[in-house]
């Protein structure tokens, strides 16, 4: 729940998201065959995703459309956290290969 905590500070605060992928690395192994795990794998891949849109739409930001992709992440990184969350408070698992 932690990191899911991170995640939804690094809506706001983009630093969090990296600290929340380092918890999720250092705690994977303690979650493996937990019903947390897929939560876990989730989350580093919602974090590496988003870190290549955010690099993509940086470098194309001066021909605007990168600030399109920009925007398009963020709208994706908030449903991911928000989506995986309602799951996880919900005792559910999530689908960590899954686009939404």
């Amino acid at each position: 729940m932690v990191i899911y905590g991170l995640y939804a500070l690094a809506i706001l605060v983009g630093v969090s998201a990296l600290i929340g992928v380092i918890v999720a690395y250092v705690k994977r192994d303690d979650m493996r065959g937990t019903a947390y795990e897929c939560h876990i794998d989730y989350l580093i891949k919602t974090f590496w995703y988003g870190l290549a849109v955010l690099v993509v739409g940086w470098i194309t930001s001066f021909i605007l459309i990168g600030l399109l992709v920009l925007f398009a992440g963020y709208i994706w990184f908030t449903y991911r956290v928000v989506a995986g969350f309602i799951k996880f408070n919900d005792g559910k698992a999530v689908d960590p290969n899954g686009w939404l």
